[in-house]
């Protein structure tokens, strides 16, 4: 596994476990488990500009549609420099930007829609993405989607109508971790073969490690790369929920669930990181 840029992702795993302590609340299972999808997104992959605007003509635009995975993209942007470190002691809190599920409301840079109510996120994406084509504007459009999200029927109708419109400069990316908060993916309501669904819907489908960092980073890079192609694209990015903690890994019950005092010394031991915490 690639060193690059590996004191920011420990050190946002730790940041995940003391957000979500701090307030007895929050989803720390993906938000580990994503960190290095964010890492590489906003540290090398998207091309944005910092001074932020909704439309984001000629940049990159990205949208978080599992919303309860905030942790990871609060403390991805504070590390990215894109708010201050110190905000996210404020996290869940009356009157906070940093909202348990982002909001448009509260005005923070980088949130375009208000996200939490599953299934919705790849409309939205699928919109600005044709609105980009139609504009000329030779950006790519991500969207970040939980695999038990997609058990939500908004899912395929978007996926069916960015099929139907050749929404080439759309990357769809799929948190394949296998939980979801009442058990296994496949326990609750099977998907099936993934790959050859998202096929069948007309769509190019890759495969990721999702915590190999640069082969992640390389394919989210080609995959802007390669807008020439007629179709959209999915990328179905292999995860472990709660990575980095062990007694998390793999464990549905971690989903929405913060750790107790014992749990949370042990878990930022598990995290040893030479930058300062926040």
């Amino acid at each position: 596994m690639s060193n690059l840029h590996q004191a920011e992702r420990t050190q946002i795993r730790r940041d995940i476990i003391q957000m979500v302590y701090n307030v007895k609340s929050g989803h720390p299972g993906g938000s580990l488990g994503c960190v290095e999808f964010f890492t590489a997104l906003y540290f090398d992959v998207l091309d944005y500009s910092e001074s932020f605007d909704m439309i984001g003509n000629n940049q990159d635009v990205f949208y978080l549609s599992n919303g309860h995975i905030s942790p990871v993209w609060y403390s991805t942007m504070a590390r990215r420099g894109l708010i201050p470190v110190a905000e996210l002691a404020t996290f869940r809190k009356l009157d906070s930007r940093l909202q348990g599920h982002p909001t448009t409301a509260e005005h923070l840079d980088h949130v375009r829609i208000a996200s939490g109510s599953l299934g919705q996120g790849l409309s939205a994406a699928c919109g600005h993405a044709l609105a980009k084509k139609m504009n000329g504007d030779g950006k790519a459009v991500f969207v970040l989607m939980g695999d038990g999200e997609l058990q939500e029927g908004q899912v395929w109708e978007a996926a069916m109508f960015a099929a139907s419109n050749k929404v080439n400069n759309l990357i769809g990316v799929v948190d394949w971790n296998g939980q979801q908060i009442d058990g296994t993916v496949d326990s609750v309501v099977s998907l099936g073969d993934l790959k050859a669904k998202w096929h069948s819907f007309g769509w190019d489908v890759l495969e990721v490690d999702g915590h190999d960092y640069e082969i992640l980073k390389t394919v989210l890079m080609n995959a802007k790369n390669f807008l020439s192609r007629e179709k959209p694209l999915c990328i179905l990015m292999k995860t472990v929920m709660g990575k980095g903690v062990d007694f998390m890994e793999n464990n549905h019950k971690w989903h929405g669930s913060p750790p107790n005092k014992e749990q949370f010394e042990i878990a930022l031991a598990q995290l040893p990181s030479s930058l300062a915490d926040f």
